[in-house]
């Protein structure tokens, strides 16, 4: 039996140097995830506010509108169906061009949770906080990015950190455009070699590892958030 585990390691990892495949998914799986949230925060922040003036003045606009049909839109429907469809219908002319297309997909579709977050985290505020600032002469925008803004990203850092979490494991899908990602770095080692289970097995603890080490990271900057409340 150890014997066995032992070759299967060896066919899995060490043979025709195939860790190499493994780094080379987890550097996509990476990359993909990092800016996917980065474009997830920048368009959850200008949608959640552009939904937040539209709800405060009880008011819809075009903008508005849109914004509401794109948080709907995306909520309602699987990331995997959107990939697919921003690769074979909107950029069917990008085809070679997987990995920023999958980096679209998974920034949209993470900007309309994130979108929901910040709109909790400005619903969350005081309106008396508003008010004061514009009784000091400041206009709504000004208000808005100097006054509500930074508590509203210090309060919701911990939830759009998750989402970070949750987005790199939602990229294992995005394989099906022909991506080289962690799972499916497994699966070609899976299919290549007739392993059936090893490279499952790497795969999965690299993505704990993964994980943990994000999860680490987020309770330090909870602990930290919560000393400077204290103070």
């Amino acid at each position: 039996m150890f014997k066995k585990i032992a070759d299967s390691f060896y066919t899995s990892l060490i043979y025709k140097d195939n860790y190499k495949i493994y780094v080379l998914g987890l550097k996509n799986t990476l990359i993909i995830s990092l800016f996917a949230v980065i474009i997830g925060v920048v368009v959850g922040c200008l949608v959640a506010v552009v939904r937040y003036n539209s709800q405060a003045k009880k008011k819809s606009n075009p903008l508005s509108l849109l914004c509401d049909f794109y948080v709907m839109l995306v909520r309602g429907t699987p990331v995997t169906l959107q990939l697919l469809i921003l690769y074979f219908v909107i950029f069917d002319f990008m085809k070679y061009q997987q990995i920023l297309i999958g980096v679209l997909a998974f920034g949209l579709n993470s900007g309309a949770y994130v979108s929901e977050i910040i709109r909790g985290g400005i619903l969350s505020i005081d309106k008396g906080q508003m008010e004061a600032g514009r009784s000091m002469g400041l206009t709504g925008k000004q208000c808005m990015l100097y006054i509500i803004m930074p508590q509203v990203v210090k309060n919701t850092l911990p939830a759009i950190f998750n989402e970070f979490i949750a987005l790199i494991k939602e990229t294992s899908v995005v394989g099906y455009i022909g991506v080289i990602d962690l799972t499916f770095a497994g699966k070609l080692i899976q299919s290549g070699y007739a392993e059936a289970f090893l490279p499952l097995f790497v795969v999965a603890g690299v993505y704990l590892i993964i994980v943990y080490l994000m999860t680490f990271v987020l309770k330090k900057l909870e602990r930290r958030l919560s000393r400077s409340d204290r103070n």
